[in-house]
């Protein structure tokens, strides 16, 4: 019998195309809190992590506790008034639902990996009807966040999976570092916030510039 196999998702920056939304939101919120906003060379660097963590990052080093958790909640508002926005634009990336199916079809187990809350996710969820893809979706707020192991080891563990029957993939540094934390192979894609340079150098075992080769890869995946 055949070994399992299990693909661990970022979402932002990789199935989903959040750049834009992610970045307004951020200007809205650091407005809002009297503070200069990141441009998004800034912001693109900290996606992944949990968003306090991120928001710590580009906020001023001498915050106070109290008007960091005041930008924590300008930021979540902001996000929330976006996604009810008519017009609201956060599509996924060509050919992505293309390779969910596939992966469902040939029976591989699929698991989610995101710096998102669980509410951040549902949201998301409610515009695009993937969540019955996915096995088993692990959050910022279930745990240590990226790029601790913490949510691939309980992805694993949740679908009987070892590392070598295992992959994470993302667009961000932190998906390639958490990833390797636990062990298992890591495939960087360029499309979303992390440059192919910025992940090749943080370890990814192969970077992706396309949904095609991604695919041809996961095809040719051999679980050890």
């Amino acid at each position: 019998m055949p070994l399992p196999r299990l693909a661990i998702w970022d979402v932002d920056g990789t199935l989903v195309d959040s750049r834009a939304v992610i970045q307004d939101c951020m200007e809205v919120a650091f407005r809002q809190s009297g503070l200069p906003p990141p441009d998004y060379d800034a912001t693109r660097r900290v996606i992944g992590i949990s968003l306090v963590e991120a928001l710590t990052i580009l906020a001023p080093p001498d915050i106070s506790a109290a008007r960091l958790d005041i930008l924590v909640d300008h930021y979540r508002n902001a996000f929330t008034v976006q996604r009810a926005a008519p017009g609201h634009h956060e599509p996924m990336y060509d050919g992505a639902l293309d390779v969910l199916d596939w992966l469902k079809q040939d029976g591989w187990r699929l698991a989610i990996a995101t710096g998102k809350t669980h509410r951040g996710l549902d949201g998301l969820f409610a515009k695009h009807a993937i969540k019955s893809y996915f096995d088993t979706v692990w959050c910022a707020d279930d745990g240590p966040g990226k790029p601790h192991p913490f949510m691939v080891e309980q992805a694993m563990r949740a679908l009987g999976c070892a590392p070598g029957q295992s992959l994470m993939i993302g667009d961000a540094i932190h998906d390639i570092a958490m990833g390797r934390a636990a062990g298992v192979r890591s495939l960087g894609v360029s499309w979303g916030f992390g440059r192919a340079d910025e992940l090749e150098e943080a370890g990814a075992d192969e970077v992706h510039h396309e949904f095609r080769t991604l695919s041809e890869s996961l095809r040719a995946f051999a679980p050890a």
